[in-house]
Parts: C-alpha cells; sequence; structure tokens
C-alpha cells in the first residue's frame, strides 16, 4: 500500500434521516380523511336531497344576495369611516386623537353580536328622534320605530363595528410609510391631506391591503351575526327553514357551503390585488407567496 492509499480517508457510508414520526403523521391523516369521506358518503343524516331541494330555492337565494351587499356595504362603509377615524388617531389635536381613541375603544372592546342587539333594539332606547337646539326646543320629532329598517340598522351595525378594525389596520399602513416621504411632499407646499391623498396613502396600500382583504372574508361570516336583528341573510334564510321541515343539521351544512363559494371566489380576488400592490417590492415582478405556492 503506497503513501498516498494510506493517506486517502475512507468513503463516507451516507445514511438516511428516517423520520417516522412524518410517517405517522401522513397514516393518520389518511386514515382520519377516509372516516370523513365515508361518514359524508354512508351517513343518511346529512340528507343531501333536502339540501340539494333548497340550495338554489328563491329563499334561500335571497338570503344570499341579503348577505353579498351587506358583506360590500360594510366593507364600503368600514372603510370610508375607517379612514377618518385613523387620520383622526394621527392628528396632533389632543381632541380628535381623544375620540378617536373612545370610538375604537367601545366598538373593539364589545362583542359584535351585542353592538347588533342594541341596534336591533335601537327604539327602546330612543323612543324619538328630534331636531332642535342642543339642550333647548325641539323643532321636530318623530317615532324612532318609523325611520329605521332591518336592513338598514344591520348595514349601520356592521359599519361602524368593521371602521374600528379597519381604522387601526389604515393607521398602521400609513405609519409603514417613510416620515421623509411626508417630510418632503410639505417642502413641496402640498397640504396634509393632499399628502396623505397623493403620496401616504397609495404607499400605504401595500400594507393595508392583504388585512383589508381577511377583514372582507372576515365580514362576509360575520354578517351571520344580523339575525340578532333579525334580518334575513342566509344563515337566518337557512334558519327559518329548518324551523319548519325539522332538518337543521342539513340546512346549516347547505349555508357553510355556500358561505365557502363565496369566500373562496373572495380569495381568489384578494389573491391578485395583493399580487398587484405587491409590485416592485418581492423579488420576481411582484411574485408573492399564497397558501398552497408561488403565484
Amino acid at each position: 500500500m503506497t503513501e498516498t492509499e494510506r493517506a486517502r480517508p475512507e468513503l463516507i457510508k451516507a445514511v438516511p434521516v428516517r423520520h417516522p414520526g412524518r410517517w405517522v403523521a401522513a397514516a393518520v391523516i389518511v386514515v382520519l380523511a377516509a372516516m370523513l369521506v365515508s361518514n359524508v358518503v354512508t351517513n343518511t343524516n346529512y340528507n343531501w336531497a333536502e339540501q340539494w331541494k333548497y340550495f338554489l330555492s328563491p329563499p334561500v337565494l335571497n338570503g344570499v344576495r341579503n348577505t353579498i351587499w351587506l358583506t360590500i356595504a360594510a366593507m364600503l362603509g368600514g372603510v370610508g369611516l375607517g379612514i377618518v377615524l385613523a387620520l383622526m388617531r394621527l392628528s396632533p389635536n389632543p381632541l380628535m386623537r381623544g375620540a378617536s381613541w373612545l370610538y375604537l375603544w367601545v366598538f373593539r372592546g364589545t362583542p359584535l353580536y351585542t353592538q347588533l342587539l342594541i341596534w336591533g333594539n335601537i327604539g327602546a332606547l330612543f323612543p324619538q328622534i328630534g331636531v332642535g337646539i342642543p339642550f333647548g326646543p325641539e323643532f321636530a320629532t318623530w317615532p324612532t320605530n318609523a325611520l329605521y329598517s332591518a336592513a338598514l340598522m344591520a348595514a349601520l351595525g356592521l359599519i361602524l363595528n368593521e371602521a374600528a378594525y379597519m381604522a387601526e389596520i389604515i393607521r398602521a399602513g400609513i405609519l409603514s410609510v417613510d416620515p421623509g416621504q411626508q417630510e418632503a411632499a410639505q417642502a413641496l407646499g402640498m397640504t396634509r391631506m393632499h399628502t396623505m391623498r397623493r403620496i401616504v396613502l397609495p404607499q400605504a396600500m401595500r400594507v393595508i391591503v392583504p388585512p383589508t382583504g381577511n377583514e372582507a372574508i372576515s365580514m362576509l361570516k360575520n354578517t351571520s351575526l344580523v339575525a340578532a336583528i333579525p334580518y334575513l341573510e342566509l344563515t337566518f334564510t337557512a334558519q327559518t327553514i329548518y324551523a319548519s321541515t325539522y332538518q337543521v343539521i342539513p340546512m346549516l351544512i347547505m349555508a357553510c357551503i355556500w358561505y365557502l363559494i363565496l369566500s373562496s371566489i373572495m380569495m381568489v380576488g384578494q389573491f391578485y390585488l395583493e399580487r398587484h400592490y405587491a409590485k416592485g417590492s418581492h423579488p420576481g415582478g411582484g411574485r408573492v407567496r399564497f397558501i398552497g405556492g408561488t403565484a
């Protein structure tokens, strides 16, 4: 044996690292999935025929429409009012900051369902609504119950609650923009509101859009709480149907399927909206990570 052969190290025999935990977890998932499929196929209590019977019925489609318009109204109103509240929170005026903080404290600190119950019974708190001089005479009064409807109270309750959460999201987006941008705009003679509208908010959208999309999807599901008023959205419609058919689980599962369809459509829209505003902020020309991979 030569000196070179003696100095050469022995070949490393690589042994693959075993991951028994992965195999166990995979086996458990496969078994659970098989049990779920078997249950869905063989359990007659799902009553798929009853679900299909009402799936496209006029009452259910009307509930779907009400759910959609409530979601749109709540998000548009919540974003608009949220912008105002966020600007108030960032205002140098302590009175405006305090008023905004108080609003957020009340509406974020109390349950949405309880708020909707209050809005549904607002006539008990204010039997009449009048126009006049504060702490003075009233020129005209109207019965409160004659001025509002279940739809109006449902939309108003969702808007006021959503505005509190959107205010914090928008405030975080505004604070994410480099303060130097605002200083440069002020040096050019731009007003604070003009700077906010033309310089800050467009850049803050990259931070604002993802949580706003999540809020919209959550709002779609939160519309089910307006049954507290009550208002005929999707869940309350399902409840009215099973109150007469006694098919509780089939009707609730049917409602869940509708929610899954609507939320899936919103998730796709959220993905493309996020990708649009992410241009220039991620490697690859605006490619962003989305649940199962890269788009």
